[in-house]
């Protein structure tokens, strides 16, 4: 039996990107970064940042693109995959990132309150949507 399971919580680095492919599927790339501290040898502390990219497709693409925002911590849940490429100097390229199953969102960076609501786990109603946009209905929401 095998297991591909990746469970992280760290602050988006940037606002997410979405595209949509040549189908019109949406796709939302983003990375959060976690940190780990320690104390070493000499009592020092230390503190290490790692970077993830994280890929969301579909509904939860457009979650991702609607309400995340920079600073944001989140918790993302999926599993790890491994692309490759020929670049244009023509070395083959690889990229490890976590296709997003579950989100999320949690306090701005700081405990800072965002600005505009935001569904949550411990909130059943979804802010009114703006003039223009598909309603996202609750039970839409994958969290």
């Amino acid at each position: 039996m095998n297991l591909n399971k990746v469970m992280l919580i760290g602050n988006l680095t940037k606002d997410p990107e979405s595209k949509s492919t040549t189908t019109g599927r949406t796709v939302t790339t983003f990375s959060i970064a976690t940190n780990r501290m320690w104390t070493d040898q000499d009592g020092q502390k230390q503190q290490k940042t790692e970077f993830h990219n994280i890929v969301a497709w579909g509904k939860l693409a457009d979650i991702c693109s609607q309400y995340l925002k920079k600073g944001n911590l989140t918790y993302v849940e999926g599993r790890l995959e491994t692309r490759s490429w020929d670049g244009q100097d023509g070395v083959k390229r690889y990229r490890t990132e976590v296709v997003l199953e579950n989100m999320q969102m949690g306090p701005r960076l700081g405990g800072a309150p965002n600005s505009s609501p935001t569904p949550s786990s411990n909130n059943n109603t979804a802010p009114a949507p703006s003039a223009g946009e598909d309603e996202i209905k609750i039970d839409d929401i994958p969290f």
